[in-house]
C-alpha cells in the first residue's frame, strides 16, 4: 500500500498509532490489526474499514445539460433498504433531498444550480447508515438571462 499508508511518527510517543491511508480505495476493504510491542507486554486492536464508492457517469467535472447518473455503493454487508442523496443540505432553501430504493440518482438537464456538495446517504437492514459526501462541479455558463450587457463608454465589460 505503499505510498499511500503512513504513521504519524510525531504522535507515536503519545500512544497514538493510527494509521494513515490516503487516498483509500475499494480494494482497502478489510480487516486491520495493530500490534504494538513494548518490553515484554504486547498489545493489539483489530479495525475494520468500509468503504463508500461515489461514481459519476460522465466523471467529474459534468457539462451543464448532459445527462448525469450518480450512483453510490458500500462494501457494508447487510441488505440495502434506502438510499438518499441530499444537495446542499446546510446551505437553507436551495437543499434538496432524493430518496430511492435503488443506489443510484439520474440528473437528466443538469444545471449549475446542481453543482456543490452532495451527501449519498445508504440505510441497511440493520438500521446501519452509512454516508460519503463529494464535491459536483459542473462546467457551463453561469451569466445573466439577458445576453445584452450594457457598460458605458470607456469603462470595462465583464
Amino acid at each position: 500500500m505503499k505510498p499511500r499508508v503512513s504513521l504519524q511518527d510525531s504522535t507515536l510517543r503519545n500512544g497514538n498509532f493510527s494509521l494513515r491511508i490516503v487516498p483509500v480505495r475499494s480494494e482497502d476493504v478489510g480487516l486491520y490489526e495493530a500490534q504494538v510491542k513494548y518490553k515484554t507486554e504486547v498489545h493489539s486492536c483489530h479495525v475494520e474499514l468500509g468503504v463508500i464508492t461515489v461514481t459519476l457517469s460522465p466523471p467529474n467535472p459534468v457539462i451543464e445539460s448532459e445527462m448525469l447518473l450518480m450512483s453510490c455503493n458500500s462494501s457494508h454487508r447487510a441488505n440495502l433498504v434506502e438510499t438518499c442523496w441530499l444537495h446542499n443540505e446546510h446551505l437553507g432553501p436551495t437543499s434538496r433531498t432524493f430518496c430511492s430504493l435503488s443506489g443510484t440518482l439520474s440528473i437528466f438537464y443538469p444545471a449549475m444550480s446542481d453543482a456543490g456538495s452532495w451527501r449519498c446517504q445508504l440505510r441497511y437492514s440493520d438500521k446501519e447508515i452509512i454516508s460519503a459526501t463529494f464535491n459536483l462541479q459542473i462546467l457551463g455558463f453561469d451569466g445573466p438571462t439577458n445576453p445584452v450587457v450594457y457598460a458605458a463608454a470607456g469603462s470595462a465589460a465583464d
